[in-house]
């Protein structure tokens, strides 16, 4: 059997992470003809050029670090904001109007890829504290800060904090998805087990039980002995837990969902004649209408409508006796298959699908509308009692779900 695992990232911090390599590279452009096409107004333009210098070689060089959460190390956030802080300080020293006249500091809006890398590896605390420090340092720069001072650096301040405190939300967010996700998994697993169960052990389990109590002495023993397993092995089916299939990782605190399934289809496997699967059904008390041309469904599709069918047919000789006579008719459509299983017994009473759940007999349930459901098809059963019992199962030609899945 083909192993194949699957990563689905639900992330929405990378894209984040994306959008700041591309601000700082832009920002660093920016502030670079800022100073080539202002270069008149500085007293030590080689102080300009060499912090410009050493800012586009940073940017450049430091591109990696910000490409996700894991390369971006506190080490490297403090660095990085350390060299915007000293770009800001160094603006008087080249721009000796820079306090008195409100102007770009040397690395400009650059500054602000600092904090907001800040925001996005740590929310809105590191946010605050990264633009905490921006605004010291520019109420240092302009000596006696004017209004559109404290303007920009409230802007600054509040904007990280905002997206710092967005990102942390979309973490918890995902986390939860994923753990959605793992649950979801673990139940349709639970469920696929229980319907193996109850189309083998269980039934075993229920005749061994019938033919002990029919035959007495000690074949009634051992048929007591087997209702109780039976009891006892509902019982598990309907409350077990069994291991996920799923495994939820916080990667660099955003959610990943890692998949592994056991794929039991060879590669290419061609498509399967549903009529083959169900011929074997018809006999005396079955008879069997089908389409003149094949009905080709997905291998696993074809097989868990076939067991859908044979449940169905279960159902029919333990509910309406082994005399009653049952029709099964195969549509092929040119976007779903749908067959039909009908029998002419007593039907069933109002609410007794509902008590045979409450009591942990789970055909209806699980053997068929829990297959289709993993097709993406539907079941649909309509009794009417006296008038016989109708199920109608309805399966995409393209199913979803571990018949058809491609990723």
């Amino acid at each position: 059997m083909a192993r194949r695992e699957r990563v689905v990232r639900m992330s929405v911090e990378q894209p984040l992470w994306h959008a700041l390599t591309a601000y700082r590279v832009l920002t660093m452009l920016y502030a670079v003809l800022l100073a080539v096409f202002g270069r008149d107004r500085y007293d030590r333009p080689w102080v300009a050029i060499a912090f410009l210098v050493v800012m586009a070689a940073w940017t450049l060089g430091t591109l990696p670090k910000v490409a996700g959460a894991a390369a971006c190390t506190k080490r490297f956030l403090g660095a990085d904001l350390t060299l915007a802080l000293v770009g800001i300080l160094l603006t008087p020293l080249a721009d000796f109007e820079a306090q008195h006249v409100d102007g770009p500091t040397l690395p400009s809006i650059w500054t602000a890829g600092s904090v907001l890398a800040f925001a996005i590896k740590g929310g809105w605390r590191w946010a605050a504290v990264a633009s905490s420090f921006v605004a010291v340092a520019n109420i240092i720069e302009r000596g006696e800060p004017s209004r559109d001072t404290f303007h920009n650096v409230l802007l600054v301040w509040v904007a990280s904090i905002a997206i710092g405190y967005v990102v942390e939300v979309a973490r918890a967010s995902e986390r939860t998805l994923a753990r959605a996700l793992e649950i979801e998994a673990a139940t349709r697993e639970r469920e696929r087990l229980a319907r193996d169960i109850h189309d083998s052990v269980l039934q075993v389990l229920a005749m061994v039980q019938r033919r002990g109590t029919a035959l007495g002495g000690e074949a009634a023993e051992l048929g007591r002995m087997a209702g109780e397993q039976e009891v006892a092995l509902r019982t598990l089916v309907s409350s077990g837990l069994l291991p996920t299939t799923r495994v939820s990782e916080d990667a660099a605190e955003g959610a990943v969902v890692r998949s592994v399934e056991v794929d039991d289809e060879p590669s290419g496997q061609a498509d399967c004649d549903l009529r083959s699967l169900l011929a074997p059904h018809a006999g005396s008390r079955t008879s069997f209408a089908e389409p003149g041309a094949p009905v080709l469904l997905a291998p696993a599709a074809a097989r868990e409508l076939a067991a859908a069918v044979s449940a169905a047919l279960d159902n029919v000789r333990v509910h309406a006796g082994e005399n009653a006579q049952a029709w099964i008719l195969v549509e092929d459509w040119p976007d779903e298959v749908i067959v039909t299983v009908r029998d002419d017994g007593p039907g069933i009473p109002e609410g007794r699908l509902a008590q045979a759940e409450g009591e942990g007999r789970m055909g209806i349930a699980l053997s068929i509308r829990g297959r289709l459901r993993d097709l993406g098809g539907t079941a649909e059963l309509i009794s009417v009692p006296g008038q016989g019992t109708e199920v109608e199962l309805k399966v995409p030609k393209v199913s979803r779900g571990k018949a058809g899945s491609a990723g």
